[in-house]
């Protein structure tokens, strides 16, 4: 019998304590990637809602169009332009196949086709006065314009002119905001027209102006309404917000804010007659304030196509000129810009008038006179 002998192997046991360390160090892993995906999604859904909230800030409304389901009703004459866009208007003075002198009167800010100038039924008589005025884009009964610029402007006036047939030659006046209109003009239709500006608009970032200037009559304004041109110049998509937030104050012309007036404006607003039922603000924004107001700003205060000295004299044998009128004593327009411009371009008429503000054209003798030295000279 053989007897076989095995001895028997030693095993090592792994320890209980090692095994209880290996699964706290993987749930411990676990824990930490399930904590950090869940933070990842946390951040990415309070990102999203972050997002959304600056978008619905940021994104403007949609334009009330006028004859559009639940838009403001089309109630004056308007024309189609050949973009498919509609500008209102309005005719007063003689009648156009009468008249001696075509008159087209383009609106500031906040303003609209019936604003009223005034100019006597005697003057009108006299010189045989047309007068068109018209929205411009997104003011009043006008559709809005998306693509809205300085020089879009201009082909506006020619394309009114020409389908309501008012001959190829007229005269153009431009009121505050609605000078940048006529620098279009004079750049893009100056065989067109003869012009006057009038307490005209100005662009603090024209390249034309000495820096030194730019800064001085800049820092005139007050800190508001330079913030708010800076936004509309440099950052045009914040524009809405800007004008909406709370934070800080923004155009003080909306806000109310009459430090913006020169004693002279404060005394024409204080002797101007009440009128409750004047609903004109509320039809001159109809369609929506930044269709109307705000896209004004932008447009004015954007990146410019031209520059006022790159334009070329309309009249190189003296036989126009283009006329500026400004306010000594205007706040909301500094007078050294229009001085220095009238200064620097040789077919500009340049009209300083002492002891008057921004509502120069709404006094009846200054605003006479201004008819009277377009047409006759």
């Amino acid at each position: 019998m053989i007897t076989c002998y095995f001895s028997p192997m030693k095993i090592s046991a792994v320890p209980v304590s090692l095994h209880v360390h290996l699964c706290s160090t993987f749930f411990r892993v676990f824990f930490v990637f399930f904590y950090i995906a869940m933070i990842a999604k946390v951040a990415i859904a309070v990102a999203g809602g972050f997002l959304g909230w600056i978008y619905t800030r940021i994104k403007p409304p949609p334009p009330r169009v006028c004859g559009s389901p639940g838009g403001p009703p089309i109630t004056s004459p308007r024309i189609q332009l050949n973009d498919g866009r509609h500008l209102s208007y309005r005719e007063w003075g003689v009648s156009k196949d009468k008249s001696k002198y075509k008159i087209i009167v383009i609106h500031g800010f906040d303003s609209s086709k019936d604003m009223k100038l005034p100019i006597s039924q005697e003057l009108i008589e006299e010189l045989q006065i047309y007068f068109l005025s018209f929205d411009r884009a997104g003011y009043g009964e006008s559709d809005p314009h998306p693509k809205r610029s300085v020089k879009s402007e201009a082909f506006d006036v020619q394309e009114l002119a020409d389908k309501l047939q008012i001959g190829s030659k007229f005269y153009i006046i431009g009121l505050s905001m609605g000078a940048y209109a006529v620098w279009s003009c004079l750049r893009y239709i100056p065989h067109r027209h003869r012009v006057s500006l009038v307490v005209p608009f100005v662009d603090y970032w024209w390249p034309c102006l000495p820096s030194d200037l730019a800064k001085e009559v800049f820092e005139l304004l007050l800190v508001q309404d330079r913030w708010t041109f800076r936004v509309a110049h440099y950052a045009p998509w914040l524009f809405h917000w800007w004008m909406n937030q709370k934070l800080f104050p923004s155009l003080s012309i909306m806000a109310g804010n009459m430090n913006i007036f020169c004693q002279p404006d404060l005394e024409f607003l204080k002797n101007l007659p009440p009128n409750p039922d004047d609903n004109t603000q509320e039809k001159t924004r109809q369609q929506g304030v930044y269709e109307s107001l705000y896209r004004d700003i932008m447009a004015g205060y954007g990146k410019w196509e031209f520059d006022p000295m790159d334009i070329t004299n309309p009249w190189p044998d003296n036989n126009g000129a283009a006329h500026i009128w400004q306010g000594f004593e205007d706040k909301i327009i500094p007078y050294k810009v229009n001085r220095f411009l009238s200064e620097k371009i040789p077919f500009i008429r340049y009209h300083e008038v002492k002891g008057k503000g921004h509502f120069l054209p709404f006094e009846s003798g200054v605003c006479e006179e201004i008819f009277r030295t377009l047409l006759v000279g």
